[in-house]
């Protein structure tokens, strides 16, 4: 870069320093918080012990991947992980996505703010709370789930107990808790969109399921190929949170995924080296997926992270 063009870029500062001010609490939060910490990953190829700290535990090398690998739950891990994923990006990802559409099209505006408004609030309620009205609403002997199907000549069902319902229950909840959120990236985009082309568009005779397909989708595709290129790089991890307050050990067939067994070993058994290599193991994992996906992005739509 020569001198004229650094004058320009420091001209450009100057004239922006306002914006460039707002971005610096963001900066370092993910200085101080994301980027420093990441130093405590060296511990993943030591015998860490808290006496000696960092610099002073043993060096063991890969020692804690092959544990990991090596364990008798480490592939059920690994599969309980992928199909909690798999199910939520089936499921859970384009919902928010057919709700937009459909807010869209409403007319009536007060029934529109209503719709949003109630499928909003699910958002807002603590992960402590809707594991605790799970577990109220499954009760054999006292879930409302369970009377109304003694209505209909049907058993109670230990849903909390039997492992084929685990994975139902966590995905109907992240439904339920997430799609009128994050919906609203959707909405946003939809009304980025020039009205314009819904007019060309009728002049044309193109009917309203043609505007949505030619035009509002293609509107929303670049909010949802950075959406999906997020939750791709989170494949090897979930909302370790709500499994731990809704497994138990009747359950960990289908319920037990890395997190919560990192959380386990990491903390309760104090195990800090090997859970941070479990860690840095789904992270990697993670970062790979990301620069493939962004790659293909890149190369199929002209939307890409970078």
């Amino acid at each position: 870069m020569n001198t004229s063009e650094w004058r320009l870029y420091v001209r450009m500062i100057v004239k922006d320093k306002v914006l460039y001010m707002l971005m610096i609490p963001g900066l370092l939060y993910y200085l101080i918080y994301k980027y420093v910490p990441m130093y405590g990953v060296i511990i993943a190829f030591q015998k860490y012990s808290l006496g000696k700290g960092i610099m002073g535990s043993a060096w063991v090398g890969l020692e804690h991947f092959r544990n990991f690998f090596t364990t008798h739950n480490a592939w059920l891990l690994i599969r309980n992980t992928l199909l909690l994923n798999a199910y939520e990006l089936l499921i859970v990802f384009p919902a928010p996505i057919v709700l937009a559409l459909l807010l869209n099209e409403l007319r009536h505006v007060l029934f529109k703010r209503l719709v949003q408004t109630v499928s909003y609030l699910p958002h807002f309620i603590s992960t402590v709370v809707i594991a605790g009205m799970l577990v109220n609403f499954l009760s054999p002997s006292t879930g409302i789930v369970n009377h109304l199907l003694m209505r209909f000549g049907i058993e109670p069902i230990f849903f909390m107990a039997e492992p084929q319902w685990f994975r139902t229950i966590y995905i109907g909840s992240e439904l339920w808790q997430k799609v009128g959120w994050e919906s609203i990236l959707y909405l946003a985009a939809i009304s980025g969109i020039n009205p314009a082309l819904y007019e060309a568009a009728k002049i044309d005779g193109a009917g309203r399921w043609q505007q949505v397909q030619h035009i509002t989708l293609q509107g929303m595709i670049p909010v949802m190929v950075v959406l999906f290129m997020i939750k791709i790089g989170n494949i090897m991890e979930i909302g370790v949170q709500k499994v731990i307050l809704l497994y138990n050990p009747l359950i960990y067939e289908t319920a037990d995924v890395i997190n919560s067994f990192v959380y386990r070993r990491g903390l309760i058994q104090a195990d800090f080296s090997f859970a941070t290599a479990v860690g840095l193991f789904q992270s990697v994992i993670g970062l790979v997926l990301v620069v493939f996906f962004n790659r293909m992005a890149k190369k199929y739509t002209e939307t890409s992270l970078w």
